[in-house]
This record gives structure tokens, sequence and C-alpha cells, in this order.
């Protein structure tokens, strides 16, 4: 890949086997990195190109190379119309992969935001929420779609979604303290349990802060879900962040192919592109049932924190204020399982993430997840995924 230095003027005609590229897209964010990596799949799937990349910030201005560039096409993520002018003037094919600027005219390849808000709305509807809040920015188009596809996915239950944006410019003007007292105080007044959705992972970090700082336990009384699935931020937050694949990557892929078919000479598309989200990636900040009966919640929380430490049901039992009997039975009535059940669920899904996200040896992945033998663990695993830990990582390797 050409990075910054190389030349900017392109070869004579007729010497270049390969079109050269531009690629304004911002290296900030996951969202930005992983369309890059669609580009360079569909680029190891057909003809490459010569990249010119230089590394950048989604609030960057035009780059000052972009007047004297002589190349073949470019992609860009356009976040205001100074940059949307600078590329219509080279006169060469362009594709927009951000789609923010209104009467842009430029070929778009968008993801799309209203599927990406409905699934955040169903991830939460299925675990019983019936109280909502949408944490996002004002003035940015993907968030407002965001926002206003949440709402309507949530039907009947829309009314009482509150919503809390906060400008971009005041999210880095404003003091800490009147950001946290601002997060704070709506997370306060939000009836609970709530589900909550961040209109990108960035949110999710001081969202949840200012839940450990409130006293809120999280997902128990409120549930928060992401957009990106930027790994990295996502497992660092406390507790791990749920998120969805917004589909940048297969956006990546997409949008190099309709650039292809501009450099070739065929007419652009009569409206923007979408790519559908690849789903939701669930983890502890939305993995729970929401329920009102705080002995089943705090059971529920129990398992969570404690079964892959090989914790029985009997020990969870003795830390509720409930029989066992009457425990057994309202659990049941709200979870449709049994505390057992409950903790193998909890342990296997521990099993699954550590078989495709380390190499650990089977003995090791069967002593993290809360299994005391690992023949029992492997007859578990295979009654409910159907085959053995070791065919799962296989495969999940290959995928």
């Amino acid at each position: 890949m050409r990075q910054a230095g190389a030349s900017m003027t392109g070869d004579p005609a007729g010497e270049r086997s390969s079109p050269l590229v531009a690629l304004l897209v911002e290296t900030s964010l996951a969202s930005g990195r992983d369309i890059i990596s669609g580009i360079a799949q569909y680029l190891r799937e057909h003809r490459p190109w010569a990249i010119y990349h230089k590394p950048m910030s989604l609030s960057e201005d035009v780059p000052s190379w972009l007047r004297q560039w002589r190349g073949q096409g470019i992609i860009v993520r356009a976040q205001s119309l100074e940059v949307v002018r600078a590329v219509r003037a080279t006169g060469l094919p362009v594709v927009d992969v951000l789609g923010i600027v209104p009467g842009s005219r430029l070929p778009e390849v968008h993801v799309e935001d209203r599927q990406i808000a409905a699934l955040v709305a169903q991830h939460l509807l299925q675990r019983g929420f019936r109280h909502f809040g949408f944490f996002g920015i004002p003035e940015e188009s993907w968030s407002t779609w965001r926002r206003d596809g949440f709402r309507e996915a949530l039907g009947d239950l829309a009314g009482g979604l509150q919503v809390l944006e906060v400008p971009r410019d005041s999210r880095f003007r404003n003091p800490r303290t009147e950001r946290e007292d601002l997060l704070g105080h709506w997370l306060r007044d939000l009836p609970k349990p709530a589900g909550i959705m961040v209109a990108s992972d960035q949110f999710g970090p001081p969202l949840l802060e200012a839940c450990l700082r409130m006293g809120i336990k999280v997902p128990d009384e409120v549930a928060v879900v992401g957009v990106d699935n930027d790994e990295t931020l996502c497992e660092v937050c406390n507790p791990p962040l749920s998120s969805v694949d917004a589909g940048h990557r297969a956006l990546g892929y997409r949008a190099a192919a309709l650039l292809d078919e501009l450099m070739a000479g065929q007419a652009p598309p009569p409206g923007p592109l979408f790519v559908a989200p690849g789903g939701i990636f669930t983890r502890m900040s939305s993995d729970v049932l929401a329920t009102e009966d705080r002995e089943v919640a705090q059971a529920l929380r129990l398992i969570r924190e404690h079964a892959c430490e090989g914790w029985s049901a009997t020990e969870v039992i003795e830390r509720i204020p409930l029989s066992r009997s009457v425990l057994q039975r309202r659990f049941r009535k709200e979870t449709g399982r049994t505390l057992q059940e409950e903790l193998i669920n909890v342990r296997l899904r521990r099993a699954c993430q550590l078989l495709t996200e380390s190499e650990l040896p089977l003995i090791d992945v069967t002593e993290r997840a809360g299994f005391k033998h690992q023949e029992y663990f492997g007859a578990a695993f295979k009654a409910r995924f159907g085959r053995s830990p070791a065919e799962y990582r296989r495969e999940a390797k290959l995928a």
C-alpha cells in the first residue's frame, strides 16, 4: 500500500498496469479501519490497485496534496461540503462511504443505520426491557438516523424513550465534571430496568463510567449496546460492551467494486447503495434478562459473575433471602430455565469465547469456563452445539 510521501503525480498514461486510487478514509476509528479491510479484501479477490493512503482522522480538512494528485479514482469519507468540492474538483471517479453531506451528488455506499437500530431494539426487547434510552450526537445525521430507527423499532414502547444528545464540540469544550453530571443525572432519572442504545462504541466508555459512578448496576438495571463492534474498545469497557457489527467491511468491499465499475466507464447508480449490518455481538453489558423480581435479578447477577468460578446452584441459593423452592420457581417463571441450566449456559458461552479467541489447551478451557471435568464439559458442549469443542474451534478458524 502506497503511504504518505509516495509520488502524487501518478505514472504517465500507459505505463501503469494498475489504477492509482486514493483512500481518504480515517483510521482513528474501527469503522474506518474496517472499511479499508473490506477494500483490501476486494483487491485480493480482483485486480490490484496502487493505493495512496495517508492515515488521518475524520475531522481533518482536505489534504493539501490532493490538488496536485493524479490518479484514477478516490474512495472518501466526506464529512463536509469542503471535502466534497475538493474531490469533485479532481474530475475523477469518486465513491463516498459516509454519505452525510446533503446534495453531494457523489456515488455513495452506506450502512443501513435504521436496520442497525432495529437490531438493537430487537435485542433489548427480547430481553424483556420496557424502558429505553438513546445517547448520541444531535448534529450528526448517522446518529439521528439511528435514534429515529431505534424509536420506530420500539413500536408501542417508543413513547417512553429517553434521549440524551450532546453536541460533538461540547463534549470537548465543557469541563469533564459538567459532562459527567449531565450523564449521571440522565441515568439517575431513567426508569429502570432500561435498555440503552449508544450511537457509537465511542459513547460506551463514558456512559458505563457514569453508571459505575452513580452506583447503577450494568446490565441488571441498565443494559447498554453500542455500534461498530470495535473489539478492543468494547473489551476494555467495564463491563465489556455489546455492539452491532454495522457492516463496514462489507461497505468497503462494495465501495471498491463500485469504484472499479466507475473507473471502467460504467454509469453511477441512480441512488445510494446500502449494506446490511452483520449482527450483534453480545457481551456482558447487555447479557441479561430484564426483570423487576429483585431476587431473580440478584441470582442472575451472581451466576453471571461466579459461574466460571465453579459455583453450584446451592452456592447461589445460599446468598438469596428465599427458600430453594421459592427461588427455583420464581427463577424458572422469569427465565424459563433452572438455576443449574443458567449456570451451564454461562459456562458454555465463556467456553465458546475461549475456543475462538485463544489457543488455550482444552483442559485449560475446561477449567477457565468453570467445568470440573473435561469429559462432562465435552458432553455438555456437544449436546448444545452438535460438535465437540475441538471441532467448534477448527470451524471457527475457517470461518
